[in-house]
Protein backbone atom coordinates (compact mmCIF):
# COMPACT_ATOMS: atom_id res chain seq x y z
CA UNK A 1 0.00 0.00 0.00
CA UNK A 2 1.73 3.13 -1.24
CA UNK A 3 0.54 6.40 0.30
CA UNK A 4 0.88 9.72 -1.52
CA UNK A 5 0.82 12.90 0.59
CA UNK A 6 -1.65 15.54 -0.56
CA UNK A 7 -3.09 18.96 0.41
CA UNK A 8 -0.12 20.25 2.41
CA UNK A 9 0.91 22.64 -0.35
CA UNK A 10 -2.48 24.34 -0.69
CA UNK A 11 -1.74 27.02 1.88
CA UNK A 12 -0.48 27.36 5.43
CA UNK A 13 -2.73 25.84 8.11
CA UNK A 14 -5.10 24.18 5.65
CA UNK A 15 -3.76 20.65 6.11
CA UNK A 16 -2.24 20.51 9.59
CA UNK A 17 0.12 17.64 10.33
CA UNK A 18 -1.10 15.53 13.22
CA UNK A 19 -0.79 11.89 14.30
CA UNK A 20 -3.77 9.71 15.25
CA UNK A 21 -4.08 8.95 18.96
CA UNK A 22 -3.38 5.35 19.98
CA UNK A 23 -6.19 3.23 21.39
CA UNK A 24 -6.14 0.70 24.20
CA UNK A 25 -7.08 -2.57 22.54
CA UNK A 26 -7.76 -2.45 18.79
CA UNK A 27 -9.85 -5.26 17.35
CA UNK A 28 -10.72 -5.66 13.66
CA UNK A 29 -14.51 -5.85 13.37
CA UNK A 30 -15.02 -5.42 9.63
CA UNK A 31 -12.67 -5.80 6.68
CA UNK A 32 -13.72 -5.05 3.10
CA UNK A 33 -11.79 -7.75 1.26
CA UNK A 34 -13.05 -6.86 -2.23
CA UNK A 35 -12.12 -3.20 -1.74
CA UNK A 36 -8.70 -4.18 -0.43
CA UNK A 37 -8.09 -6.21 -3.58
CA UNK A 38 -9.24 -3.33 -5.77
CA UNK A 39 -6.58 -1.12 -4.18
CA UNK A 40 -3.96 -3.83 -3.84
CA UNK A 41 -3.87 -3.30 -0.07
CA UNK A 42 -1.85 -6.29 1.09
CA UNK A 43 -1.82 -5.93 4.85
CA UNK A 44 -1.29 -9.03 6.94
CA UNK A 45 -4.42 -9.97 8.88
CA UNK A 46 -2.67 -9.71 12.24
CA UNK A 47 -1.57 -6.13 11.52
CA UNK A 48 -4.86 -4.69 10.24
CA UNK A 49 -6.29 -3.75 13.64
CA UNK A 50 -3.12 -1.97 14.68
CA UNK A 51 -2.63 -0.09 11.39
CA UNK A 52 -6.23 0.94 10.85
CA UNK A 53 -6.76 2.03 14.43
CA UNK A 54 -3.95 4.56 14.10
CA UNK A 55 -1.69 2.73 16.56
CA UNK A 56 1.03 2.25 13.91
CA UNK A 57 2.61 5.62 13.19
CA UNK A 58 3.60 6.15 9.56
CA UNK A 59 6.75 7.97 8.48
CA UNK A 60 4.80 10.79 6.84
CA UNK A 61 2.47 12.48 9.35
CA UNK A 62 -1.24 12.36 8.72
CA UNK A 63 -3.11 15.63 8.29
CA UNK A 64 -6.36 17.16 9.47
CA UNK A 65 -8.04 19.35 6.86
CA UNK A 66 -9.63 22.70 7.57
CA UNK A 67 -13.08 23.66 6.33
CA UNK A 68 -16.01 25.89 7.22
CA UNK A 69 -19.66 24.97 6.93
CA UNK A 70 -23.19 26.24 6.75
CA UNK A 71 -24.81 23.89 9.24
CA UNK A 72 -28.61 23.98 8.97
CA UNK A 73 -28.20 27.42 7.39
CA UNK A 74 -25.92 28.86 10.09
CA UNK A 75 -22.31 29.59 9.17
CA UNK A 76 -19.43 28.19 11.23
CA UNK A 77 -16.15 29.64 9.92
CA UNK A 78 -13.82 27.05 11.49
CA UNK A 79 -14.83 23.41 11.59
CA UNK A 80 -12.32 21.03 10.03
CA UNK A 81 -11.45 17.40 10.66
CA UNK A 82 -12.10 17.31 14.37
CA UNK A 83 -11.97 13.51 14.60
CA UNK A 84 -10.32 12.36 11.39
CA UNK A 85 -6.77 11.96 10.11
CA UNK A 86 -6.01 11.84 6.39
CA UNK A 87 -3.15 9.39 5.87
CA UNK A 88 -2.53 10.18 2.20
CA UNK A 89 -3.82 8.84 -1.11
CA UNK A 90 -3.63 5.54 -2.97
CA UNK A 91 -4.41 4.39 -6.51
CA UNK A 92 -7.08 1.84 -7.34
CA UNK A 93 -6.76 -0.72 -10.12
CA UNK A 94 -7.94 1.92 -12.63
CA UNK A 95 -5.24 4.37 -11.50
CA UNK A 96 -7.86 6.61 -9.82
CA UNK A 97 -6.44 8.41 -6.80
CA UNK A 98 -8.36 7.96 -3.52
CA UNK A 99 -7.80 9.60 -0.12
CA UNK A 100 -7.48 7.20 2.78
CA UNK A 101 -8.66 8.58 6.09
CA UNK A 102 -9.15 7.34 9.64
CA UNK A 103 -12.35 8.62 11.26
CA UNK A 104 -12.67 8.52 15.04
CA UNK A 105 -8.89 8.52 15.39
CA UNK A 106 -8.60 11.12 18.14
CA UNK A 107 -8.49 14.85 18.68
CA UNK A 108 -6.90 17.17 16.12
CA UNK A 109 -6.16 20.93 16.06
CA UNK A 110 -9.72 21.30 14.69
CA UNK A 111 -11.47 19.38 17.49
CA UNK A 112 -12.77 22.42 19.38
CA UNK A 113 -12.56 20.57 22.71
CA UNK A 114 -14.04 17.30 21.47
CA UNK A 115 -12.49 13.90 22.11
CA UNK A 116 -12.11 13.10 18.39
CA UNK A 117 -13.62 9.67 18.83
CA UNK A 118 -16.42 7.75 17.11
CA UNK A 119 -18.90 5.35 18.67
CA UNK A 120 -19.32 1.81 17.32
CA UNK A 121 -22.89 2.32 16.07
CA UNK A 122 -22.13 5.19 13.66
CA UNK A 123 -19.03 3.34 12.42
CA UNK A 124 -21.07 0.25 11.55
CA UNK A 125 -23.77 2.42 9.94
CA UNK A 126 -21.20 4.13 7.69
CA UNK A 127 -19.71 0.82 6.59
CA UNK A 128 -23.05 -0.82 5.77
CA UNK A 129 -24.67 2.25 4.20
CA UNK A 130 -21.72 3.26 2.02
CA UNK A 131 -21.26 -0.27 0.69
CA UNK A 132 -24.99 -0.59 -0.01
CA UNK A 133 -25.00 2.77 -1.79
CA UNK A 134 -22.02 1.72 -3.90
CA UNK A 135 -23.85 -1.45 -4.93
CA UNK A 136 -26.89 0.66 -5.83
CA UNK A 137 -24.69 2.50 -8.33
CA UNK A 138 -24.53 5.78 -6.42
CA UNK A 139 -21.29 7.74 -6.11
CA UNK A 140 -20.07 7.44 -2.55
CA UNK A 141 -17.14 7.27 -0.23
CA UNK A 142 -16.16 3.70 0.64
CA UNK A 143 -15.22 1.90 3.85
CA UNK A 144 -12.22 -0.39 4.05
CA UNK A 145 -12.36 -1.32 7.73
CA UNK A 146 -13.96 -0.81 11.11
CA UNK A 147 -11.75 -1.34 14.14
CA UNK A 148 -13.05 -1.47 17.70
CA UNK A 149 -10.93 0.72 20.00
CA UNK A 150 -11.39 -1.24 23.20
CA UNK A 151 -12.31 2.07 24.83
CA UNK A 152 -15.54 3.73 25.94
CA UNK A 153 -16.76 6.80 24.10
CA UNK A 154 -18.58 9.06 26.48
CA UNK A 155 -21.80 10.01 24.75
CA UNK A 156 -25.34 9.76 26.06
CA UNK A 157 -25.32 6.91 26.87
CA UNK A 158 -21.62 5.82 26.94
CA UNK A 159 -20.80 3.51 24.04
CA UNK A 160 -18.02 1.32 22.70
CA UNK A 161 -15.57 3.21 20.46
CA UNK A 162 -14.48 2.45 16.91
CA UNK A 163 -12.38 3.81 14.05
CA UNK A 164 -13.56 3.79 10.42
CA UNK A 165 -11.16 3.68 7.48
CA UNK A 166 -12.81 5.79 4.78
CA UNK A 167 -11.80 6.16 1.14
CA UNK A 168 -12.90 9.03 -1.11
CA UNK A 169 -11.64 10.31 -4.45
CA UNK A 170 -10.99 13.45 -2.42
CA UNK A 171 -12.15 15.21 0.72
CA UNK A 172 -12.47 18.61 -0.98
CA UNK A 173 -15.73 20.07 0.26
CA UNK A 174 -17.73 23.18 -0.51
CA UNK A 175 -16.76 24.11 3.05
CA UNK A 176 -13.07 23.79 2.10
CA UNK A 177 -13.50 26.71 -0.29
CA UNK A 178 -15.55 28.65 2.27
CA UNK A 179 -12.73 28.21 4.79
CA UNK A 180 -10.13 29.81 2.55
CA UNK A 181 -12.49 32.49 1.25
CA UNK A 182 -13.35 33.53 4.81
CA UNK A 183 -9.63 34.07 5.45
CA UNK A 184 -9.23 36.08 2.25
CA UNK A 185 -6.64 33.56 1.04
CA UNK A 186 -6.98 33.98 -2.74
CA UNK A 187 -3.79 32.06 -3.51
CA UNK A 188 -5.00 29.16 -1.38
CA UNK A 189 -8.38 29.25 -3.13
CA UNK A 190 -6.68 29.06 -6.52
CA UNK A 191 -4.44 26.19 -5.42
CA UNK A 192 -7.43 24.25 -4.04
CA UNK A 193 -9.53 24.83 -7.15
CA UNK A 194 -6.65 23.76 -9.39
CA UNK A 195 -6.17 20.59 -7.33
CA UNK A 196 -9.90 19.80 -7.54
CA UNK A 197 -9.84 20.33 -11.31
CA UNK A 198 -6.71 18.21 -11.74
CA UNK A 199 -8.17 15.42 -9.66
CA UNK A 200 -11.83 15.42 -10.75
CA UNK A 201 -12.29 17.53 -13.87
CA UNK A 202 -9.14 17.20 -15.99
CA UNK A 203 -11.25 17.86 -19.08
CA UNK A 204 -11.33 21.54 -18.04
CA UNK A 205 -8.55 23.17 -20.06
CA UNK A 206 -9.72 26.79 -19.89
CA UNK A 207 -7.53 29.47 -18.36
CA UNK A 208 -8.26 32.51 -16.24
CA UNK A 209 -11.76 33.12 -14.94
CA UNK A 210 -13.26 30.72 -17.48
CA UNK A 211 -11.39 27.88 -15.79
CA UNK A 212 -13.16 28.45 -12.47
CA UNK A 213 -16.52 29.14 -14.06
CA UNK A 214 -16.20 25.78 -15.82
CA UNK A 215 -15.31 24.21 -12.48
CA UNK A 216 -18.44 25.66 -10.88
CA UNK A 217 -20.52 24.35 -13.77
CA UNK A 218 -19.01 20.87 -13.43
CA UNK A 219 -19.69 20.75 -9.69
CA UNK A 220 -23.31 21.81 -10.25
CA UNK A 221 -23.78 19.10 -12.87
CA UNK A 222 -22.42 16.42 -10.51
CA UNK A 223 -24.54 17.64 -7.58
CA UNK A 224 -27.65 17.41 -9.74
CA UNK A 225 -26.82 13.85 -10.75
CA UNK A 226 -26.03 12.85 -7.17
CA UNK A 227 -29.27 14.15 -5.67
CA UNK A 228 -31.36 12.60 -8.45
CA UNK A 229 -29.66 9.25 -7.78
CA UNK A 230 -30.47 9.58 -4.07
CA UNK A 231 -34.11 10.23 -4.85
CA UNK A 232 -34.26 7.32 -7.26
CA UNK A 233 -33.66 4.89 -4.38
CA UNK A 234 -35.29 6.85 -1.53
CA UNK A 235 -32.12 7.97 0.26
CA UNK A 236 -32.33 10.88 2.71
CA UNK A 237 -28.92 12.31 3.60
CA UNK A 238 -30.12 14.07 6.72
CA UNK A 239 -27.29 16.60 7.13
CA UNK A 240 -26.60 18.30 3.79
CA UNK A 241 -24.41 21.01 5.26
CA UNK A 242 -21.80 22.61 3.00
CA UNK A 243 -19.07 20.81 4.95
CA UNK A 244 -20.72 17.51 3.95
CA UNK A 245 -20.89 18.40 0.25
CA UNK A 246 -17.94 17.09 -1.77
CA UNK A 247 -17.14 18.89 -5.03
CA UNK A 248 -16.54 15.51 -6.71
CA UNK A 249 -20.23 14.59 -6.39
CA UNK A 250 -19.77 11.68 -3.98
CA UNK A 251 -21.98 10.94 -0.98
CA UNK A 252 -20.18 11.58 2.31
CA UNK A 253 -21.21 11.47 5.98
CA UNK A 254 -23.66 8.72 6.86
CA UNK A 255 -24.55 10.05 10.33
CA UNK A 256 -28.30 10.80 10.37
CA UNK A 257 -29.04 9.31 6.95
CA UNK A 258 -31.99 6.98 6.37
CA UNK A 259 -34.00 5.29 3.63
CA UNK A 260 -37.59 6.24 2.90
CA UNK A 261 -40.16 3.47 3.29
CA UNK A 262 -43.64 4.93 2.71
CA UNK A 263 -43.42 7.56 -0.01
CA UNK A 264 -43.64 11.19 1.12
CA UNK A 265 -41.54 14.12 -0.09
CA UNK A 266 -41.69 15.52 3.48
CA UNK A 267 -40.02 12.49 5.06
CA UNK A 268 -37.45 13.42 7.74
CA UNK A 269 -35.69 11.08 10.18
CA UNK A 270 -32.82 13.21 11.53
CA UNK A 271 -33.36 14.10 15.19
CA UNK A 272 -31.73 17.51 14.72
CA UNK A 273 -33.62 18.51 11.56
CA UNK A 274 -36.57 20.00 13.42
CA UNK A 275 -37.71 22.18 10.50
CA UNK A 276 -37.34 19.55 7.77
CA UNK A 277 -34.62 21.55 6.03
CA UNK A 278 -33.10 18.34 4.65
CA UNK A 279 -36.31 16.39 4.06
CA UNK A 280 -36.39 13.94 1.15
CA UNK A 281 -38.07 16.40 -1.22
CA UNK A 282 -35.99 19.39 -0.11
CA UNK A 283 -32.67 17.86 -1.10
CA UNK A 284 -32.58 19.43 -4.60
CA UNK A 285 -33.15 22.92 -3.19
CA UNK A 286 -30.43 22.46 -0.60
CA UNK A 287 -27.96 21.17 -3.19
CA UNK A 288 -28.68 24.28 -5.25
CA UNK A 289 -28.20 26.47 -2.15
CA UNK A 290 -24.89 24.75 -1.36
CA UNK A 291 -23.67 25.33 -4.92
CA UNK A 292 -24.48 29.03 -4.51
CA UNK A 293 -22.27 29.08 -1.41
CA UNK A 294 -19.46 27.56 -3.49
CA UNK A 295 -19.97 30.28 -6.10
CA UNK A 296 -19.67 32.97 -3.41
CA UNK A 297 -16.36 31.48 -2.31
CA UNK A 298 -15.01 31.49 -5.87
CA UNK A 299 -15.71 35.20 -6.47
CA UNK A 300 -12.04 36.27 -6.07
CA UNK A 301 -11.01 33.79 -8.79
CA UNK A 302 -13.59 35.10 -11.26
CA UNK A 303 -13.05 38.86 -11.11
CA UNK A 304 -11.64 41.65 -8.95
CA UNK A 305 -15.05 43.28 -9.37
CA UNK A 306 -17.50 41.41 -7.12
CA UNK A 307 -20.53 42.52 -9.10
CA UNK A 308 -19.01 41.35 -12.35
CA UNK A 309 -18.10 38.00 -10.76
CA UNK A 310 -21.65 37.52 -9.50
CA UNK A 311 -23.01 38.44 -12.93
CA UNK A 312 -20.79 35.82 -14.59
CA UNK A 313 -21.71 33.08 -12.11
CA UNK A 314 -25.44 33.73 -11.82
CA UNK A 315 -26.34 31.86 -15.05
CA UNK A 316 -24.54 28.78 -13.71
CA UNK A 317 -26.46 28.85 -10.42
CA UNK A 318 -29.71 29.55 -12.23
CA UNK A 319 -29.09 26.57 -14.51
CA UNK A 320 -29.36 24.18 -11.56
CA UNK A 321 -33.16 24.09 -11.64
CA UNK A 322 -33.34 23.37 -15.37
CA UNK A 323 -30.66 20.68 -15.15
CA UNK A 324 -32.37 19.10 -12.18
CA UNK A 325 -35.80 19.08 -13.80
CA UNK A 326 -34.34 17.39 -16.89
CA UNK A 327 -32.54 14.71 -14.86
CA UNK A 328 -35.45 14.28 -12.46
CA UNK A 329 -37.95 13.76 -15.27
CA UNK A 330 -35.62 11.28 -16.95
CA UNK A 331 -35.23 9.38 -13.67
CA UNK A 332 -38.99 8.93 -13.24
CA UNK A 333 -39.29 7.87 -16.87
CA UNK A 334 -36.65 5.20 -16.25
CA UNK A 335 -38.35 3.99 -13.07
CA UNK A 336 -41.53 3.50 -15.11
CA UNK A 337 -39.94 2.33 -18.35
CA UNK A 338 -41.44 5.21 -20.31
CA UNK A 339 -40.13 7.10 -23.30
CA UNK A 340 -39.18 10.59 -22.12
CA UNK A 341 -40.91 12.07 -25.16
CA UNK A 342 -44.25 10.53 -24.11
CA UNK A 343 -46.74 13.39 -23.80
CA UNK A 344 -48.68 11.65 -21.02
CA UNK A 345 -45.71 10.70 -18.81
CA UNK A 346 -45.74 13.84 -16.64
CA UNK A 347 -49.41 13.50 -15.75
CA UNK A 348 -49.02 9.75 -15.20
CA UNK A 349 -46.04 10.22 -12.86
CA UNK A 350 -47.82 12.94 -10.86
CA UNK A 351 -50.87 10.70 -10.45
CA UNK A 352 -48.69 7.80 -9.24
CA UNK A 353 -46.86 9.93 -6.68
CA UNK A 354 -50.18 11.12 -5.28
CA UNK A 355 -51.40 7.53 -5.00
CA UNK A 356 -48.15 6.48 -3.32
CA UNK A 357 -48.44 9.20 -0.68
CA UNK A 358 -52.18 9.00 -0.07
CA UNK A 359 -52.05 5.23 0.38
CA UNK A 360 -48.73 5.23 2.27
CA UNK A 361 -47.24 2.75 -0.16
CA UNK A 362 -43.71 1.51 0.21
CA UNK A 363 -41.51 3.28 -2.34
CA UNK A 364 -39.06 0.48 -3.11
CA UNK A 365 -41.47 -2.45 -3.00
CA UNK A 366 -44.10 -0.71 -5.11
CA UNK A 367 -41.70 0.04 -7.95
CA UNK A 368 -40.28 -3.47 -7.69
CA UNK A 369 -43.79 -4.93 -7.99
CA UNK A 370 -44.63 -2.70 -10.96
CA UNK A 371 -41.41 -3.75 -12.66
CA UNK A 372 -42.06 -7.45 -12.18
CA UNK A 373 -45.70 -7.07 -13.21
CA UNK A 374 -44.47 -6.48 -16.77
CA UNK A 375 -42.90 -9.93 -16.78
CA UNK A 376 -45.26 -12.07 -14.72
CA UNK A 377 -48.41 -11.88 -12.64
CA UNK A 378 -47.55 -10.02 -9.44
CA UNK A 379 -49.80 -8.70 -6.70
CA UNK A 380 -49.86 -4.91 -6.70
CA UNK A 381 -51.78 -2.61 -4.32
CA UNK A 382 -55.48 -2.32 -5.13
CA UNK A 383 -55.14 1.46 -5.25
CA UNK A 384 -52.84 1.15 -8.28
CA UNK A 385 -54.85 -1.24 -10.44
CA UNK A 386 -56.70 1.45 -12.40
CA UNK A 387 -53.54 3.54 -12.74
CA UNK A 388 -51.55 0.51 -13.88
CA UNK A 389 -53.87 -0.08 -16.82
CA UNK A 390 -53.10 3.41 -18.16
CA UNK A 391 -49.38 3.01 -17.51
CA UNK A 392 -49.02 -0.40 -19.18
CA UNK A 393 -50.51 1.00 -22.39
CA UNK A 394 -47.49 3.33 -22.63
CA UNK A 395 -44.77 0.71 -22.02
CA UNK A 396 -42.92 -1.27 -24.70
CA UNK A 397 -40.67 -4.30 -25.08
CA UNK A 398 -37.70 -2.49 -23.52
CA UNK A 399 -39.54 -1.21 -20.46
CA UNK A 400 -38.78 -4.16 -18.18
CA UNK A 401 -35.00 -3.93 -18.65
CA UNK A 402 -35.04 -0.16 -18.19
CA UNK A 403 -37.09 -0.43 -15.01
CA UNK A 404 -35.11 -3.31 -13.58
CA UNK A 405 -31.91 -1.27 -13.91
CA UNK A 406 -33.51 1.72 -12.16
CA UNK A 407 -35.53 0.06 -9.39
CA UNK A 408 -33.65 -1.84 -6.67
CA UNK A 409 -35.21 -4.94 -5.15
CA UNK A 410 -33.47 -4.40 -1.82
CA UNK A 411 -32.23 -1.31 0.01
CA UNK A 412 -30.52 -0.86 3.41
CA UNK A 413 -33.74 -0.67 5.42
CA UNK A 414 -33.55 1.38 8.59
CA UNK A 415 -34.67 -1.43 10.89
CA UNK A 416 -32.12 -3.80 9.35
CA UNK A 417 -29.31 -1.30 9.97
CA UNK A 418 -30.46 -0.85 13.57
CA UNK A 419 -30.54 -4.61 14.16
CA UNK A 420 -27.04 -4.99 12.72
CA UNK A 421 -25.78 -2.22 15.04
CA UNK A 422 -27.54 -3.82 18.01
CA UNK A 423 -25.86 -7.16 17.29
CA UNK A 424 -22.44 -5.51 17.10
CA UNK A 425 -23.03 -3.66 20.37
CA UNK A 426 -24.07 -6.90 22.04
CA UNK A 427 -21.52 -9.35 20.66
CA UNK A 428 -18.96 -7.55 18.49
CA UNK A 429 -20.24 -9.22 15.33
CA UNK A 430 -23.43 -9.66 13.29
CA UNK A 431 -24.67 -12.71 11.46
CA UNK A 432 -27.42 -10.50 9.98
CA UNK A 433 -24.79 -8.29 8.34
CA UNK A 434 -23.22 -11.26 6.59
CA UNK A 435 -26.59 -12.24 5.09
CA UNK A 436 -27.51 -8.68 4.19
CA UNK A 437 -24.23 -7.80 2.47
CA UNK A 438 -24.59 -10.80 0.14
CA UNK A 439 -28.04 -9.67 -0.98
CA UNK A 440 -27.23 -5.94 -0.99
CA UNK A 441 -24.19 -6.45 -3.23
CA UNK A 442 -26.64 -7.25 -6.09
CA UNK A 443 -29.63 -5.08 -5.19
CA UNK A 444 -31.28 -5.23 -8.63
CA UNK A 445 -31.18 -9.02 -8.93
CA UNK A 446 -33.57 -11.76 -7.88
CA UNK A 447 -32.70 -14.00 -4.96
CA UNK A 448 -34.42 -16.66 -2.89
CA UNK A 449 -33.53 -14.68 0.24
CA UNK A 450 -34.84 -11.29 -0.92
CA UNK A 451 -38.02 -11.33 1.17
CA UNK A 452 -36.16 -11.06 4.48
CA UNK A 453 -34.87 -7.64 3.47
CA UNK A 454 -37.97 -6.39 1.64
CA UNK A 455 -40.18 -6.43 4.73
CA UNK A 456 -41.18 -3.00 6.05
CA UNK A 457 -41.66 -2.06 9.71
CA UNK A 458 -45.22 -1.79 10.95
CA UNK A 459 -44.75 1.79 12.14
CA UNK A 460 -41.68 3.92 11.56
CA UNK A 461 -43.22 7.29 12.41
CA UNK A 462 -41.14 7.57 15.58
CA UNK A 463 -37.86 6.40 14.02
CA UNK A 464 -34.98 8.87 14.42
CA UNK A 465 -31.38 9.00 13.28
CA UNK A 466 -28.56 10.90 14.95
CA UNK A 467 -25.27 12.55 14.05
CA UNK A 468 -22.33 10.29 14.81
CA UNK A 469 -20.33 12.78 16.83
Amino acid sequence: MKLVPRYTDITENFAIEDFPASVASPQLLLWNESLAKEFNINVAADLRASIFSGNEKQAIPAVALGYSGHQFGHFSPRLGDGRAHLLGAINDDKNQLWDIQLKGSGATPYSRGGDGRCALGPAIREYVMSEAMHALGIKTTRCLAVVGSGETVYRNPPQAGAIVTRLATSHIRVGSFQYLATQGDVEGLKNLADLAIERHYPEITDTGSQRYLAFLGAVIKNQVKLVVSWMRVGFIHGVMNTDNTLVNGETIDYGPCAMMNSFDFDTVFSSIDKQGRYAFGNQPNIANWNCARLAESLIPLISDDDEQAVSLMTPFINSFAEQFNTEFTAMWAQKLGLNESCNSSGELIAELLTLLKDNQLDYTNTFDALTESLKEEVVIPDSLIEWRAKWVSLTDDNSYEVMRAANPRVIPRNHVIEEIIAQYNATGSSELLQRFIKIASNPYSDSEKLSEFQATPINENDYQTFCGT
